[in-house]
């Protein structure tokens, strides 16, 4: 043989060597390739076949609608509406191609009916343990529950969750709490905002309604230890309604990371307390944490109650207040006559005198100011049900184990319930107000948010305190929003203030 093609034979052999190793390397990964996608295939066409209504028997009328994405779903088409400013875009395309009662989706991986207008809020909060009950999505057990506890039933969690904030949302806890928020406002006001020409409400408002949570719920005041929770749950809440895909780097395996975090050091938190009450034999309890320990509650329990208080306190009031004081900006003659009304609370009151349960009392308008707000800017986009029985709505059949989802876009921007829906006027909210079940940022009727007042006393007490100590222009008024669940400014609405009184 030549020794040119001797040595061309040798190469070409060397490389087939090298391409049989290379090859027999690749082997365990190319089985785990074909394996995956055999199992891709085989989910592909149960899902269709799920889809479909197979399985045997006659096909149940569902609502109309598509599922998107095998696991998906239509997750990523609700995200980016959201992300972009305009979460009601997802319900209005959807309302207008399929049905404007409910319709068919598939979100977190879960076959959904949407649920629509006053009359599906109305059958959604009215239906509760007869036809749905409270479901939380995976991302939310995942990212801020016990493992432990994961598996109870969200009936139980919600059942529990609701007997113990009723006594501590009694008229009188709540008159005990305002002189706190009152106090709790003027020295944040102090610290944070006075010594600067400019601030970000946003962050400023999240930083008010932790500490004040923290301090009412578990009686923590030191700011270090304030700081250590907040972190955390500003990723762990980042997380709630990301696809549940738990891989290094997504939003969602933060929010794990960071879920877990929080309940080690809430765990500590009340252990902590729970000796305390033991040793100094308590018998009255100083904030919800000794009063859920003194009813026997686990730690567990009680760590899963309290970041619940926190998802449904701390991130909804705090994106209520921030839009208040970016409407106020936008409306001079609103933001005058809501000033009147608070210097009229301040003239009324002694020289340092906190404000009392009379004082909130008359901020009427000021509420109504909020209210309409909240309606264009809704702090939460809506709940989860589940079905617990196959039943029927405009229609339509539910099947049992399917997801239901009330959304406010549904009847907040519909001018069916609100004539001229863009249009801020405050004066929607006065007299009767408007149709129910139309107006849902805390829920209605049976389901009302049981901490509405204490929302609302929050947000009218803080207002109250930045209204008379300051005024503000915003430095950009075309700030764009993204809803990331709850609406949020991108920059944080940043503000120029200046004392009232100059």
């Amino acid at each position: 043989m030549h020794p040119f093609s001797i040595s061309v034979f040798i190469a070409t052999n060397m490389k087939l060597a090298a391409a049989m190793d290379a090859f027999d390397s690749f082997m365990p990964y190319l089985l785990h390739l074909v394996l995956l996608y055999v199992f891709a295939g085989l989910f592909y066409f149960l899902y269709k076949y799920k889809s479909s209504g197979g399985g045997g028997g006659p096909t149940p009328n569902l609502p109309p609608g598509k599922k998107g994405l095998p696991y998906i779903g239509e997750t990523l088409d609700f995200v980016l509406a959201s992300r972009r400013g305009t979460p009601e875009k997802f319900v209005t395309d959807r309302t207008t191609k399929y049905s404007p009662d409910v319709f068919r989706t598939s979100l977190l991986g879960e076959d959904m009916a949407v649920f629509c207008g006053s009359a599906g809020n109305k059958f959604l909060f009215s239906g509760q343990n007869k036809y749905v009950t409270s479901w939380w999505p995976d991302s939310i057990k995942k990212a801020l529950m016990d493992p432990s506890s994961v598996d109870n039933s969200s009936k139980e969690e919600s059942t529990k969750l609701r007997a113990y904030l009723p006594p501590f949302l009694k008229p009188e806890s709540l008159q005990h709490f305002i002189p706190v928020m009152d106090i709790m406002a003027k020295e944040h006001l102090n610290q944070h905002w006075s010594p600067y020409n400019e601030v970000q409400v946003f962050p400023l408002s999240k930083k008010y309604t932790f500490a004040l949570a923290c301090r009412l719920f578990m009686s923590v005041t030191d700011y270090d230890e304030i700081e250590n929770f907040a972190k955390p749950f500003a990723l762990a809440t980042a997380g709630l309604m990301s696809v549940p895909i738990d891989l290094p780097g997504t939003t969602f395996n933060r929010a794990v990371k960071a879920g877990r975090l929080i309940r080690q050091r809430l765990l500590a938190l009340i252990t902590q307390k729970k000796n305390e009450i033991l040793e100094k034999g308590k018998t009255v309890a100083s904030d919800l944490v000794d009063s859920m320990l003194m009813d026997g509650m686990t730690e567990v329990e009680i760590g899963n109650k309290i970041v619940g208080f926190f998802i449904a306190s701390h991130d909804t009031t705090s994106t209520a207040i921030t839009f208040i004081v970016s409407y106020l900006s936008d409306y001079p003659e609103v933001y005058n006559r809501v000033l009147e009304e608070q210097m009229e609370v301040l003239r009324c009151k002694e020289a340092g005198e906190p404000l009392r349960w009379e004082d909130i009392q008359k901020m009427k308008y000021t509420w109504c100011v909020a209210c309409e707000v909240m309606r264009l800017a809704p702090p939460a986009n809506g709940s989860f049900r589940e079905a617990i029985t196959d039943f029927t709505y405009a229609g339509y059949t539910i099947p049992k184990g399917w997801k239901a989802f009330w959304m406010v876009h549904t009847t907040h921007k519909n001018p069916k319930y609100f004539p001229d829906p863009e249009r801020f006027d405050p004066s929607r909210f006065e007299g009767n107000g408007p149709a129910p079940y139309s107006f849902v940022p805390f829920g209605g009727g049976p389901r009302m948010c049981p901490g509405k007042e204490y929302a609302r006393l929050e947000i009218l007490t803080f207002i109250h305190n930045l209204l008379t100590t300051f005024k503000w222009v915003k430095l950009n008024p075309n700030e764009k929003i993204s809803y990331i669940p709850s609406p949020i400014p991108k920059e944080g609405l940043p503000i120029k203030i200046q004392p009232l009184l100059n």
